[in-house]
């Protein structure tokens, strides 16, 4: 049985993640203590017991979700559950920088400081109520471009995540977004939903952020990892340090090509994803893109205990 190891994107924060975790294995708790140290504030103590709207801020999400799971990976670590054992690591938009942190790519430190960078930078990119994302369910990814490309109307408008079969965001100026609502209900979307989010991610809109990771990523050392990272971008693995850092910059404009990643390691003979950290949102892409895989969430104890 082949095993890919895939981390979770934002949306999966909660408060008290990790918490459990940390009280039970002191090498989970180094994490989240390492995470404090090179931010130079007391993240954790958001997480736990913050507020979740401080927490859901994208500077904040990002490293947030980044060191649990990180610290998940460590507690399972210590009951013999490593990197050793998957064939491949992933993650969605953020959580490919945990599965570079995971593959040790990424040291953690440089991990957490490059996503308070990346989210700060995402949510400054464009002003608050220019840009909007849409979830439109029931349209395949071509259905899905077909409608974005139409609704631009001179705007931005793109298809931003690929999440499953069904399941496509699109992201853009937030006029072209809800006109891309009204076309991919005529087109014969299931739903068609704009979304609670800060800032239109994963679109052409997004270049200034793109911009400022360029310099951020150009400052940090990036090894090859242990074991080859699916990226967003590719859709496929990839090793080389300097593809991996390039890769990272076009992630912040380009689409997080999800269903392709999740296809290709199947087509690779993955056939056990594990869903390493907060929230089971991948798991349930995952169920409807690899039918016959399995698929296990593992972000406590108890999880782990289950195992």
């Amino acid at each position: 049985m082949s095993r890919a190891f895939v981390f979770p994107g934002q949306g999966a924060q909660t408060i008290g993640m990790g918490k459990a975790l940390a009280e039970a294995y002191p090498a989970a708790k180094a994490v989240f203590d390492e995470v404090d140290a090179a931010l130079g504030e007391k993240l954790s103590a958001l997480i736990w017991e913050g507020d979740i709207a401080e927490l859901t801020l994208t500077a904040n999400a990002q490293p947030a979700l980044m060191a649990t799971s990180i610290a998940t990976l460590r507690a399972l670590e210590t009951e013999g559950f490593g990197l050793a054992d998957a064939a491949f690591v992933a993650g969605h938009s953020l959580g490919e920088y945990s599965a570079l942190c995971a593959a040790g790519s990424l040291s953690l430190s440089d991990t957490a400081r490059l996503l308070r960078i990346r989210g700060a930078a995402m949510q400054s990119a464009v002003p608050v109520g220019v840009g909007a994302m849409a979830a439109l369910l029931g349209l395949d990814f071509a259905q899905a471009t077909e409608v974005a490309t139409a609704a631009a109307e001179g705007e931005v408008c793109q298809a931003a995540n690929d999440n499953d079969p069904g399941q496509v965001v699109v992201s853009g100026h937030k006029a072209a977004v809800e006109r891309a609502v009204v076309l991919a209900k005529e087109k014969g979307a299931k739903r068609a939903v704009m979304l609670p989010v800060s800032a239109p991610f994963h679109c052409a809109l997004m270049q200034p952020a793109a911009d400022r990771m360029a310099e951020a990523l150009a400052a940090v050392e990036i090894k090859a990892p242990s074991v080859p990272v699916v990226q967003n971008v590719l859709a496929h693995a990839e090793t080389d340090p300097e593809a991996i850092r390039d890769n990272l910059v076009r992630q912040v404009t380009g689409s997080v090509r999800w269903r392709e990643s999740v296809e290709w390691m199947a087509g690779q003979g993955v056939t056990e994803f594990w869903e390493i950290g907060a929230g089971k949102a991948l798991s349930g892409m995952i169920r409807r893109i690899a039918k016959d895989s399995v698929q296990k969430a593992v972000g406590t104890p108890e999880d782990i205990a289950a195992l």
